[in-house]
């Protein structure tokens, strides 16, 4: 296995992302299974285990914890995150974290985070009324924290913003980087910020809930002829390996094989070539199918809703390719009038567009398919209905 040294520590370059773990026909998480995967992960050097209160409907942090338990203390870091994304009418944080080391069955957290700091839960976050960092801070300072740090999915600028209300208290940030979203979510530009602030990444979705792992037979045909031996998934992690700043690469591993492949990978670093990189930038492009928005922003001069339309297209672009929970995140947290529903067709923009672009088509589309989908707010009711009924259950 290899290791970094980072927040004082060494850390296995792979870390055990448990929002994916395997389940059993009737969709509860396969315990056996599960023991049989930590002990091959531990036997093989990985050290870092990542919950968070809302994976597996609350169910995540309890058999974690029972399955670590069977190793010393000090074979293992734990990583757990307070839900402060997710869309309540309170949040006091002491009732959680309590409950969450009730759960792992731990007197401490090596590294907690805050999770998912973006557009809406950036006031969550900062209001005094519920004072969550300062008591994280002070859970550091007690010694029931070891490391304090936070995830996000946000825009690089509430990226910079919380990082300038939080000071210097988060050691360590994660985000969603793989080849694709380098620029189809502008993670180059998270990236830039957090190494200009000398911030360590912690990378969450390396495979994009496993579609980079899968990909057309031509394609996979070409990265085949150039590493054989190695798997489609490693490709990712292999381009992750390429940049210093990552010190922590999570996987949502849900089988035996996944773990036994993504552990052979982070035996022995073997860097990307030059032709291995420009094949992946090549695929990338190919995966987006995007408009070609370049964020000049002339559209947005005449637009009489005074949208974000680049802002806009490029959630169209990212739904297009994965209809998952950022996109109606991101939008949740727009006005009603800054929606993409909120165009009116009126052409302006599409008009002065220098690459063509039929954005009240475009525009229209992106709230088609939002309005088929859950929005966030409806999915954390959802989330938060099964935590309920899991502790009914006890």
């Amino acid at each position: 296995m290899m290791y970094n040294e980072a927040c004082g520590e060494k850390l296995s370059r792979l870390g055990f992302g448990c929002m994916r773990l395997p389940q059993a026909a009737d969709e509860t998480i396969d315990a056996q299974e599960l023991q049989r995967m930590m002990d091959y992960a531990i036997g093989h050097g990985v050290n870092y285990f990542d919950t968070a209160w809302p994976y597996h409907g609350g169910r995540s942090e309890l058999v974690i914890g029972k399955a670590l338990a069977k190793y010393p203390r000090d074979r293992w870091f734990l990583a757990d995150k307070y839900p402060g994304h997710q869309i309540a009418s309170t949040y006091y944080p002491a009732e959680i974290f309590e409950e969450q080391l009730k759960k792992c069955g731990v007197e401490y957290f090596d590294f907690y985070l805050l999770h998912n700091v973006y557009e809406n839960s950036y006031d969550v976050y900062t209001d005094p009324k519920w004072g969550i960092l300062d008591y994280f801070k002070e859970q550091k300072r007690l010694g029931r924290i070891r490391h304090l740090g936070f995830s996000s999915h946000a825009r690089p600028d509430t990226l910079e913003r919380f990082l300038d209300y939080a000071g210097d208290s988060m050691e360590f940030c994660q985000i969603q980087l793989n080849w694709l979203d380098w620029t189809l979510q502008d993670a180059k530009a998270k990236v830039d910020l957090l190494a200009a602030r000398n911030i360590p990444v912690w990378v969450m979705e390396p495979l994009r809930g496993g579609k980079l792992a899968k990909l057309s037979d031509e394609d996979e045909h070409r990265m085949k002829a150039l590493r054989p031996e190695e798997s489609i998934a490693s490709w990712s992690f292999r381009w992750l390996q390429s940049l210093p700043i990552v010190k922590m690469v999570l996987s949502g591993m849900s089988d035996y094989a996944q773990m036994a492949d993504n552990v052979r990978t982070f035996t022995e670093e073997i860097p990307q070539t030059a032709e291995e990189a420009a094949l992946l930038a090549e695929i990338a492009e190919g995966l987006k199918n995007a408009l070609p928005c370049t964020r000049c922003r002339y559209c947005c001069e005449g637009c009489p809703m005074q949208l974000d339309i680049p802002m806009l297209i490029h959630a169209y672009n990212d739904l297009k390719y994965d209809k998952r929970m950022t996109v109606p995140m991101q939008m949740d947290a727009l006005p009603e009038d800054k929606r993409p529903s909120a165009c009116i067709g009126c052409g302006a923009c599409a008009a002065i567009c220098p690459q063509k672009i039929d954005i009240p088509a475009a525009m229209a589309g992106l709230a088609e398919k939002l309005a088929a989908m859950p929005s966030w707010a409806e999915q954390c009711r959802q989330r938060e209905e099964a935590a309920r009924k899991l502790k009914q259950q006890g």
